[in-house]
């Protein structure tokens, strides 16, 4: 496993930040999702060895947490917060963190070119950090994670102010970091729709308690909706099906269809032939992770 944590707890005072926390977290790209205050960032902090839980122990790529600080050097992580000198050039910054991390000089230099020119920012690279737009410091934050080449990096909070351009560029990023390079990447966001697009697994809490954990695809499955679309017929559609005791609702320029008793996908499918209905698109609805905690927020309430 790339990450373990076996009832692991952080309270300060009377506040409980993580809660007997047991997961187990595999290789790949996974999203650390839940909302702001759930204990996501927390849990970075113990798992860099910044502070200690209060009980409990995690383990890291098979190294325990506490007292084994040279797992900072196999670990790349990317803060949430603006955390740059202004007026320091980004190259100068970024070559400075890698010999902390234990490159020579020269290595340094070359290595921090190579992953500069991996985010995008080779011709920018001796700007002041100061005069960074908020998705270049971003860019340049995912840079010196990536500098010491680590084979794991945690992101907290990775598209962070960005505009909906620099979020897709990000998250391109991210993706490309993750499943071209082979990096593994822990990506916490509250934002379900970042990790659904870059994540292979998810980890879901909430006030320091694990919800629920597994691949995007457990949390994604094929509802028992069915979407149609059929170039402009979905009214026609939406009265012959209602004739035959079908439920359809139209939604944008689809149709959707609750296929929750049976035989309905046979009649939808026959009256479409019936109709002569030119047929553009035909498939079982897949829950989001948006339904994940619509259902789950039900449940708690």
């Amino acid at each position: 496993m790339l990450i373990t944590t076996e009832s692991l707890t952080k309270r300060y005072a009377s506040a409980v930040a993580l809660d007997a926390l047991s997961v187990e977290i595999p290789p790949g790209v996974i999203g650390l999702l839940g909302p702001n205050g759930a204990g996501k960032s927390t849990l970075f902090k113990i798992l860099l060895g910044l502070i200690e839980p209060t009980a409990g122990r995690a383990v890291v790529l098979e190294r325990e947490v506490m007292g084994h600080h040279e797992l900072r050097t196999l670990v790349g992580y990317m803060p949430e917060h603006d955390c740059f000198p202004a007026e320091v050039p980004a190259a100068t910054m970024i070559t400075h963190l890698a010999q902390i991390s234990g490159l020579p000089y020269a290595a340094a230099r070359e290595r921090t070119s190579e992953v500069m020119r991996h985010v995008g920012l080779l011709e920018e690279r001796y700007r002041e950090l100061g005069t960074y737009s908020t998705g270049m410091k971003q860019r340049a934050k995912l840079a010196q994670a990536l500098v010491h080449d680590p084979p794991l990096l945690l992101l907290d909070e990775p598209t962070n102010g960005l505009d909906p351009a620099g979020r897709n560029e990000m998250l391109e990023l991210i993706r490309r970091t993750g499943h071209e390079l082979g990096i593994s990447i822990v990506l916490s966001s509250h934002l379900l729709d970042d990790v659904e697009r870059v994540c292979d697994y998810i980890i879901l809490i909430d006030k320091g308690r694990l919800v629920r954990a597994g691949a995007m695809s457990e949390f994604t499955e094929e509802s028992q909706v069915l979407i149609i679309e059929t170039d402009g017929g979905e009214p026609e559609l939406a009265a012959a099906l209602e004739l035959r005791s079908v439920g359809a609702q139209i939604e944008g320029s689809t149709l959707l269809v609750d296929l929750a008793n049976e035989g309905v996908y046979d009649t939808t499918l026959a009256t479409v032939v019936e109709l002569g209905l030119p047929l553009i698109r035909l498939e079982r609805r897949r829950r989001s992770l948006v339904d994940l905690f619509t259902a789950e927020e039900q449940e708690v309430g």
